[in-house]
């Protein structure tokens, strides 16, 4: 690489994140409010200080090796600068001479069924500060951690501690699993249920790779049992609808059934030793320091996050 002729700025790299987030320097033009000649030129000229080719293929809608590199760093650089005008935002004074309360923008990324409860821990939060911006990501948990580690996050919510290096996780709350069933299930009206006897039901697997899927396959074996697998569906919603459909029992976590479960739709086996928990963790890169926004919702979901994640179970 030769040596750059000149810095970087943070306009060039906002602007060549935007078009390798979207793969299209029109787009990247549409969502920075600039024209595409605009973003082009700007492109050329962070390539031509960089001494470097930063998009390749047709129409150059493909990052480079060098341009994966860059945005990694790009990331980075615009977390920090974030994290930076957070923190100052606090120091800020109102003109009454009073200190200014948190304000800036909070990317919270969740695993799919912590979407159940997590607009009302944000709402919550948004009560004390309200001139806080929210935004909620959802996703698979692989995805999610993905997105934290590669700074397109501020931080997350997850089941399971993460086992990678540059994550850290601090437990918040609990998690509750049960078995379901149709109200009409003859293992309904029934007590003490021993898991030998969901040998012969029918049951509604999660896909591979999901959390709920990794907690079950966990509990048969601990059991030395297997069960008779009638359907493998992807996510809570499907599950939800063929376990009231009659077509079998299935795993569940507690979060997503609430509805269902005050409406009679749906009802919890009484199986012993259930239901079975885990912990819901707030998640953050080990290399970052939270300050400003940040800093305050992990404060926030530590004290609070068991209240507004407590769920029914019966």
């Amino acid at each position: 690489m030769s040596q750059a002729t000149g810095p970087l700025n943070l306009r060039m790299l906002r602007v060549f994140e935007a078009v390798a987030q979207h793969g299209s320097f029109s787009r990247a033009a549409e969502v920075l409010s600039m024209s595409q000649p605009a973003v082009s030129l700007q492109i050329r000229q962070l390539e031509t200080e960089l001494g470097v080719t930063l998009f390749t293929g047709p129409q150059r809608s493909r990052l480079s090796d060098a341009g994966r590199e860059l945005l990694q760093h790009a990331r980075i650089i615009a977390a920090q600068v974030r994290a930076a005008e957070e923190a100052l935002g606090g120091y800020a004074v109102e003109p009454e001479g009073g200190r200014r309360g948190q304000r800036g923008l909070l990317h919270l990324g969740v695993v799919s069924t912590a979407h159940y409860f997590a607009p009302r821990l944000m709402h919550a939060f948004n009560q004390l500060h309200p001139d806080v911006r929210l935004k909620l990501t959802v996703a698979k948990r692989g995805e999610v951690l993905a997105m934290l580690g590669e700074h397109q996050l501020d931080i997350a919510i997850s089941g399971y501690p993460p086992s990678e290096s540059d994550l850290e996780a601090t437990s918040f709350a609990r998690h509750p699993h049960c078995i379901v069933a149709h109200p009409d299930n003859p293992l309904a009206a029934r007590q003490r249920l021993r898991w030998a006897d969901l040998r012969d039901e029918h049951f509604i697997f999660r896909e591979p790779g999901s959390a709920t899927r990794q907690f079950l396959e966990q509990l048969l074996q601990s059991q030395a049992i297997q069960v008779r697998a009638g359907l493998e569906l992807a996510g809570n919603e499907t599950i939800k609808q063929a376990v009231m459909c009659g077509m079998g029992i299935s795993f569940l976590s507690a979060h997503t059934f609430q509805v269902e479960l005050q409406a009679g739709m749906m009802v919890v086996l009484d199986v012993i030793d259930m239901p079975k928990t885990i912990d819901w963790c707030f998640v953050q890169r080990r290399d970052t320091v939270l300050s400003g926004v940040p800093a305050a919702f992990r404060d926030f979901v530590i004290a609070e996050g068991a209240h507004w994640a407590a769920c029914r179970t019966s």
